[in-house]
């Protein structure tokens, strides 16, 4: 009998997750989808922890699993996912981070998705936050990507305007990169730098081209949010590079997109102190603070990488 052809690669980029990464690897293994018909490709982006260790033993115990280890010596999250790219055999490309973990029916809603609707050429499943800690009283809904949270709804629906899948759950068809390229290694996070942009850039590519991406509930993943996640520094540092990544985004964009994207951000800082007053009426303070510091970090990002190239 011939072997079933693998039709989803699930590909975990990873950096010194050794306390996540194993549980990541048991979610993907317990899936109802049979294990010929996907792979999981750990890249591990020269981790200095355990996490080598972790996979060669979670390979070992599982001699069954579609599960591989390879580093990836070029640092950075972008040359990450290219790898997993280069060594996928599915025409599907799923990407995870490694402290998500996914629903049993994970790979097979994916699968599904994709054989009705072969418009499709990516789509963003739900992202549920975990938090170690509590949820802090400053979060709101438009706070959300902060720790990589999506949901919107309970029906399926192209993303559209300034709406994007999250990192820690996205799948492409292979042939999005065999058309329009691979991830921009100039984006995305170096070790422990907070610099991302890497999928935004990729689905916007997609967008412009006219493909259809789409929101898919049932392609659940929930995610890990450690207390230093929400810390001020924390944040600090994150905002500034949502900021930065978007300068490096736009370095080699035609002046037009690049007046939008100012523009764009004129109408989010006017958004922002709006709805800052709304929860100050409210009672709610703390939410309309964090808008406001969240919003004045970005934009220093923002404004601190374009001044720096201007001076080059």
């Amino acid at each position: 009998m011939a072997e079933k052809e693998v039709i989803l690669s699930i590909i975990i980029c990873t950096y010194n997750r050794e306390e996540f990464i194993g549980k990541t690897l048991e979610h993907v293994e317990q899936q109802i989808l049979d294990n010929s018909l996907y792979e999981a490709i750990v890249v591990n982006n020269n981790s200095t922890d355990r996490t080598e260790s972790i996979c060669q033993e979670f390979i070992g115990r599982h001699p069954d699993s579609n599960v591989r280890h390879v580093v990836e010596k070029q640092q950075g999250h972008s040359y990450a996912r290219n790898r997993g790219i280069a060594e996928s055999k599915g025409k599907l490309i799923a990407y995870i981070d490694d402290d998500a973990f996914v629903e049993k029916d994970f790979g097979a809603n994916i699968i599904r998705f994709f054989e009705v609707h072969p418009e499709a050429l990516a789509i963003g499943g739900k992202v549920i936050p975990v938090y170690r800690g509590a949820s802090p009283d400053w979060m709101t809904p438009y706070l959300l990507p902060l720790v990589s949270a999506l949901d919107m709804g309970k029906e399926p629906r192209p993303f559209q305007g300034r709406k994007f899948p999250i990192g820690a759950n996205v799948t492409f068809r292979k042939e999005a990169f065999e058309q329009y390229g691979l991830f921009n290694v100039a984006l995305g996070r170096i070790g422990t730098g907070l610099m991302g942009g890497d999928e935004k850039e990729m689905i916007l590519r997609l967008q412009k081209n006219k493909e259809a991406v789409w929101y898919v509930p049932n392609v659940i993943v929930e995610h890990i949010i450690p207390e230093k996640r929400l810390s001020m520094q924390y944040i600090r540092s994150l905002a500034k590079g949502v900021g930065q990544s978007e300068t490096r985004r736009l370095e080699h964009a035609p002046l037009s997109e690049k007046l939008n994207r100012v523009l764009e951000e004129i109408v989010k800082i006017g958004g922002t102190l709006v709805l800052a007053v709304l929860y100050l009426l409210r009672g709610q303070p703390a939410k309309g603070s964090m808008l406001i510091r969240f919003r004045y970090w970005v934009v220093g990002g923002f404004v601190g990488a374009f001044l720096g190239k201007t001076r080059r």
